[in-house]
C-alpha cells in the first residue's frame, strides 16, 4: 500500500479549473519526482496534498487514511511535512528556534539534524534573516524534519542556489534516501533530480501525462514537457 495515494484530483481557483484530474503515489522509503513546467500545476498539487485548497473531486489517501478537505493541521499531525518553495523560515527568530518551533518526539532530533547540517550549529544563536539563502534552505529542510514527518514535501529545494550550495542540498536528499525518507520533490534540475528518484510523475496543463522510471524519462519526453 502506498503512503501518499492521489487518484483523479481536480482542483479549482474560484471557476477556474487548475488539475484535471491528477493522480500519482508514493510508497513507504521512496523518492518521487514530481516534474513540469512552471505553471502547470505542481504546486497547487502539493496544496491540494496539505489542505491549503480543498479539491473539488478526487481522492487523496495518506497512511491509508483519506485526508481531501481536511485542515492543513490535522494533515500535518498525521505526519505531512513541508519545506516551502521560497524557504519561509521565521525572520525574527534564531536557527534554533526555528527548529524547535514545530518540533515532534522522534528519530529527528536537533542534534541529528545539525550533524545533517552543521552550518546550522554554527549559526545556532542567529537570526534566520541574517542567514545566506543556502543556509536558509537547510533551515527549511531541517525545521520539517524536526516535526519527525513520515513523507516529506521538498518544492523547488534547491532553487536560486549557489552550484556549492545546490550539492550540499541534493547530498543531504541522498542521506535521507539511504535512512529511508519517504520524499516529494519538485526540482527543475533534472541532472540532480534523476538519479535520485525512484519515480516520476510529469504534469502538463494540470495533468498526469508521464509516470515510470528516471531511466524512462526519454530525451524526447524531457524535452516536450519539461523543455523551455
Amino acid at each position: 500500500m502506498s503512503l501518499l495515494d492521489i487518484k483523479s484530483l481536480e482542483t479549482f481557483y474560484g471557476a477556474s479549473q487548475a488539475l484535471f484530474g491528477v493522480s500519482l503515489d508514493v510508497g513507504e522509503g521512496e523518492v518521487v519526482a514530481l516534474m513540469g513546467r512552471n505553471g502547470m500545476g505542481k504546486t497547487t498539487t502539493i496544496n491540494s496534498i496539505l489542505g491549503l485548497v480543498r479539491p473539488r473531486s478526487g481522492a487523496i489517501d495518506f497512511a491509508g487514511r483519506k485526508v481531501a478537505g481536511l485542515r492543513p493541521y490535522r494533515i500535518a499531525r498525521l505526519g505531512v511535512g513541508l519545506v516551502p518553495e521560497g524557504r519561509r523560515c521565521f525572520p525574527n527568530l534564531t536557527v534554533h528556534e526555528n527548529l524547535i518551533a514545530a518540533a515532534r518526539g522522534g528519530e529527528w532530533t536537533l542534534s541529528r539534524v545539525i550533524d545533517l547540517f552543521p552550518r546550522l550549529g554554527e549559526r545556532r544563536d542567529q537570526y534566520a534573516n541574517t542567514l545566506s539563502g543556502g543556509e536558509q534552505q537547510m533551515l527549511a529542510i531541517g525545521r520539517a524534519l524536526m516535526t519527525n514527518p513520515r513523507l516529506l514535501i521538498l518544492d523547488e529545494a534547491t532553487e536560486g542556489l549557489a552550484p556549492v550550495i545546490r550539492q550540499d542540498i541534493w547530498a543531504a536528499i541522498r542521506t535521507l534516501k539511504a535512512a529511508g525518507q519517504s520524499i516529494l520533490v519538485v526540482d527543475k534540475t533534472l541532472s540532480e533530480l534523476l538519479p535520485v528518484a525512484d519515480r516520476c510523475f510529469v504534469l502538463e496543463k494540470g495533468a498526469t501525462v508521464f509516470q515510470g522510471a528516471p531511466g524512462e524519462l526519454t530525451a524526447e519526453l524531457q524535452d516536450r514537457y519539461l523543455g523551455v
